[in-house]
């Protein structure tokens, strides 16, 4: 029997182009595409495509992005393909006022090489700092850099010594805190926030530019893959450490975790991709998560992040191990299977309704 949900996800970053586009030209949306300067793995244009669904002009907006963190656009994009095919929630945003943008892969190279990062090397979600002042040095990350990512791999034992010692002495978080933070001194790293806005940084803002300067509301859900137990999806407050945001958030979405109190899965981080929303949308009251769905216990994901960084560090390593990690790394950011898939679906819906709801209140 035909799983029409299931069939929405893809198993390339083509395949899931094709399913977004024609998502959208099935329920009448024309779609602008902000396209890359560079091909995909298979050749293929890459592009970060725009659906608007609702007037141009309303004062209500939802924003629903996938593939930030590029392999992650996976579960993004199919899921962004079944809210656009579900008619009951179509009819709840045009009755509420509300417009819904989609924007597919902000990450389309990474989402097409499977990897998290740009082609820059760059972790989007912490590039958006002020890059006119002097960058911030993540002491945690410098004393771990070399083990992180090493020579050599597997890693040597002194390596997973190294990090076993610091974890001994900080702690779990305060390891992943210096691991996932961000940091802008190892290009070759791991998190590296770059020393420039990345090219989808930049397209972001010209995305935002082009369609919510008009709104005076606006929510942001961003779709992310990779923290957490298998097929929940947390809602993390994704704002500035912002009271008023914050009870608005929890208003709507209701169990919403905090990235500045310690309640989330997720290390504090710094130059989120929300900052671009302050500076394009300053006439806007913002309100927004970030959907962060489990996969794999994290000590598996971080394992296989460290495996794809040496791997992109070492072009001449055999197939074989290339094709192990890279599969490795996919299934860190992607479990392929029907009932993740619809768990996923399911509550995305929900914080879609539940936003387009806060919105219109």
């Amino acid at each position: 029997m035909s799983d029409t949900l299931v069939e929405g996800f893809a198993q390339s970053y083509a395949g899931a182009r094709g399913k977004f586009l024609a998502a959208a030209e099935a329920v009448g949306l024309d779609v602008h595409a902000h396209r890359h300067p560079l091909l995909g793995r298979d050749g293929e244009e890459l592009a970060v495509d725009v659906a608007r669904l609702g007037d141009a002009e309303a004062a209500r907006l939802l924003i629903v992005t996938s593939g930030c963190h590029g392999l992650e656009g996976f579960c993004g994009s199919g899921i962004q393909v079944a809210l656009l095919g579900d008619a009951d929630f179509r009819r709840q945003a045009a009755a509420a006022g509300v417009a819904v943008l989609f924007v597919h892969a902000l990450n389309p190279w990474g989402f097409s090489w499977w990897r998290r990062t740009t082609q820059e090397n760059v972790d989007l979600n912490r590039n958006f700092v002020d890059f006119h002042a002097p960058l911030p040095v993540n002491a945690g990350y410098v004393e771990l850099a070399k083990a992180l990512v090493p020579a050599s791999w597997p890693p040597p034992a002194a390596a997973e010594a190294q990090i076993a010692d610091f974890i001994a002495r900080h702690g779990m978080m305060a390891f992943q805190t210096a691991v996932s933070g961000g940091q802008h001194d190892d290009p070759q790293g791991l998190f590296f926030a770059g020393r420039a806005p990345s090219w989808s940084h930049v397209t972001w803002r010209h995305v935002l530019q082009d369609h919510a300067r008009r709104c005076s509301r606006l929510a942001w859900i961003d779709l992310h893959t990779g923290l957490g137990p298998s097929g929940h999806g947390e809602r993390i407050f994704s704002a500035r450490d912002d009271a008023a945001a914050l009870a608005r958030a929890k208003a709507w979405w209701g169990e919403v975790t905090s990235i500045y109190d310690g309640s989330s899965t997720s290390a504090r981080l710094q130059g989120m991709a929300f900052e671009a929303i302050y500076g394009e949308c300053p006439q806007a009251e913002y309100t927004g998560i970030a959907l962060e769905y489990g996969t794999l216990p994290l000590t598996e994901v971080m394992t296989a992040l460290r495996a794809d960084q040496w791997l992109e560090n070492h072009p001449e390593a055999p197939a074989e191990v290339r094709t192990t990690i890279k599969r490795a790394t996919r299934d860190a950011f992607y479990t392929d299977t029907p009932a993740w898939k619809h768990q996923v679906v399911d509550q995305a819906r929900d914080a879609a309704r539940q936003a387009v709801a806060g919105l219109s209140t």
